[in-house]
């Protein structure tokens, strides 16, 4: 049974169109191509991706430019929303549907896409569920990635929209940078390669690379690996980073160390599944 969220979505999504952008919808797919063949999928959670195919994913938001109709499971960051809003523009008119859980909607959705649509509207509720729909591109152009230099570091940050944590250093990696260097009751860190887990805005990896060390960064995030290689081509560093879930891909023995400032949300509810999941 289809979830109602998604059944919300095509049910007020318009019944036709020449190009269709589908954000981090997998089960959408399917009734997207009764529309046209020119279906484009881009979801930034890499087990959503690895459920469609692999023809109809998009490798950057960008590829999302011009279509006419776009499909959207509402992100909870303002930040994701306004980076999905800013890739569909571009056609004479493009229909922006995108919906969610009523517990997880707020008024500031509406001032992110007034911000790249001239008229934004709410459906009726149905199961605890609503949908905002969005039309009239106002063709802002996308200013993500975004880049902070942060002078105490020595080193940038960067971020999509997605990025947990945006270009901020958040107090955990700032400890953790801290235990690395000796400063708190363990050792410095003493390795060659080493393995940044669950990267998020990279800054761990721009911290080790600027070390001198081997840096290899994964996430499960596109956003997460796409704003850590900007990151390293901004601070001029050498960092590995690939998407993808846990360590497939690596071989045994392939590092020194394993570096981690694992994440304890999903959104904004706390969750340990996944860093439960990074440590067995």
């Amino acid at each position: 049974m289809r979830d109602v969220v998604d059944e919300l979505i095509w049910d007020e999504a318009p019944k036709q169109a020449s190009a269709v952008a589908v954000f981090d919808a997998p089960e959408l797919v399917a009734d997207a191509l009764t529309l046209t063949p020119d279906v484009r999928v881009f979801c930034d959670d890499w087990r959503d991706a690895s459920l469609v195919d692999p023809d109809l994913l998009v490798e950057h938001p960008d590829d999302l430019h011009g279509v006419d109709v776009a499909l959207s499971r509402l992100p909870k960051s303002l930040a994701a929303l306004d980076e999905q809003a800013a890739a569909v523009q571009g056609a004479p008119d493009v229909t922006f549907v995108g919906g969610a859980r009523i517990k997880h909607l707020n008024r500031s959705m509406n001032e992110v896409l007034n911000k790249h649509f001239t008229a934004v509207a709410a459906s009726l509720g149905r199961s605890k569920s609503r949908v905002l729909r969005a039309w009239g591109p106002e063709n802002q152009e996308s200013d993500w990635p975004k880049v902070r230099m942060h002078e105490d570091f020595g080193f940038a940050v960067a971020a999509h929209g997605y990025t947990f944590g945006g270009t901020k250093i958040d107090p955990g990696s700032r400890l953790l940078m801290m235990a690395l260097a000796g400063g708190g009751r363990t050792p410095s860190l003493e390795a060659n390669d080493v393995l940044d887990f669950g990267c998020g805005n990279g800054t761990l990896s721009m911290r080790l690379a600027k070390d001198g060390l081997n840096v290899s960064a994964r996430d499960v995030s596109w956003s997460a690996v796409a704003g850590t290689s900007v990151a390293a081509e901004v601070n001029g560093l050498d960092v590995d980073a690939s998407w993808g879930a846990g360590l497939d891909g690596f071989e045994d023995d392939s590092f020194d160390a394993i570096v981690t400032n694992p994440p304890f949300h999903q959104g904004v509810a706390k969750d340990t599944t996944d860093t439960l999941a990074m440590f067995d």
